[in-house]
């Protein structure tokens, strides 16, 4: 680099810098997930609410799933539009 360059002024950084974010509020909020998950299954366990137990566990699978994996849904969506023979513009 010459002097000349260094002396050129660089424009500043436009918008937020949100790399990494995602996998931040992952990292905080997935085990705050596990644990109200575990909580709300044990009591249903307790009160022999079994039908409530699977219902919940399911649906906090299905949770779960789309909150540690983001682009299942956008995969799924494509692989659907595929089977039926629908093509991307």
């Amino acid at each position: 680099m010459s002097t000349i360059d260094l002396a050129q002024p660089t424009a500043p950084p436009t918008g937020v810098n949100t790399q990494g974010l995602a996998d931040f509020l992952r990292r905080f909020f997935a085990p705050l997930f596990l644990v109200v998950v575990s909580v709300v299954a044990l009591f249903f366990l307790f009160t022999r609410e079994i039908t409530r137990f699977v219902q919940f566990i399911i649906l906090a699978i299905a949770i779960g799933v789309i909150f540690y994996v983001p682009n299942i849904i956008e995969v799924t969506a494509k692989a659907i539009a595929g089977a039926l023979g629908i093509t991307g513009g």
